[in-house]
């Protein structure tokens, strides 16, 4: 899928607010994107949580994590099928952006 979201930020449809906010992200969606791309870009294949791009970018989560999955939708970054701890002690996805991968993992 080469245009997530019709190419429009989401939102959630039942609130005014959340509508409001995607109206005035859109016209930086691919500044945003670029940031978010970049970042996995130059961490290789070390990745990172969407944690850690949140706080290298100084970017909200509700800001990041629609980025990325909009980069994830486009085929330029995928679950390197590593996790690392956040700093609440769980878990998290590290991300890769997609041709870091695919060159460096495949077998």
């Amino acid at each position: 899928m080469t245009n997530p979201y019709h190419g429009k930020p989401p939102s959630q449809r039942h609130s005014p607010t959340s509508r409001e906010a995607a109206d005035q992200i859109e016209s930086q969606l691919n500044k945003l994107q670029q940031e978010v791309l970049s970042f996995l870009q130059g961490r290789g294949e070390y990745g990172a949580t969407d944690e850690e791009i949140q706080k290298a970018l100084d970017m909200a989560q509700n800001t990041e994590r629609p980025r990325r999955r909009e980069l994830q939708l486009k085929d330029l970054v995928c679950d390197s099928g590593h996790k690392r701890l956040t700093s609440s002690g769980r878990r998290a996805v590290v991300w890769v952006y997609k041709t870091s991968f695919s060159l460096e993992f495949s077998p």
